[in-house]
């Protein structure tokens, strides 16, 4: 079985919890156990990049998911929050040749945010979890 590290960010909550909750549905509906993952919490958004990257050269993790929520505000903040987060975690995919996969929620309102963490198979945590999957067994082939 792969093992996936959940890294997510506290900012926002209970936004990101709930995309954690669905990414660890996501995993037991994937015949995973609690043994094949780990969850992994930091501040906010922009500290997602860095603990990707150390988990992404730990040798026993397959893939990394990245989960958040980064909501516009009245100043400019979330458009800096915004890239460099999509940016550092891209970055980290490519340094380490590791998937980790972004599921970082990037709204306007809270209710935007919240539509996209609802408890079913549509959550994109859940949705994270099923792409870092496929994207270990495309870099099994490479083997």
């Amino acid at each position: 079985m792969p093992k996936l590290a959940l890294v997510m960010s506290e900012f926002n909550d209970p936004i990101p919890e709930k995309l954690l909750q669905g990414a660890i549905q996501a995993v037991k509906d994937n015949g995973m156990k609690e043994s094949d993952y780990v969850v992994i919490k930091v501040p906010g958004a922009f500290e997602l990049p860095l603990a990707a990257k150390i988990l992404a050269q730990t040798p026993s993790i397959d893939a990394v998911v990245c989960l958040g929520a980064v909501i516009r505000g009245e100043t400019s903040h979330y458009d800096y929050v915004c890239a460099e987060t999509a940016r550092g975690i891209m970055q980290v995919g490519l340094d380490t040749l590791k998937p980790v996969l972004f599921g970082v929620l990037t709204t306007d309102t809270d209710a935007q945010a919240e539509a996209r963490c609802l408890p079913d198979t549509t959550n994109k945590g859940y949705e994270c979890v099923l792409a870092a999957l496929t994207m270990i067994e495309i870099k099994r082939l490479n083997r």
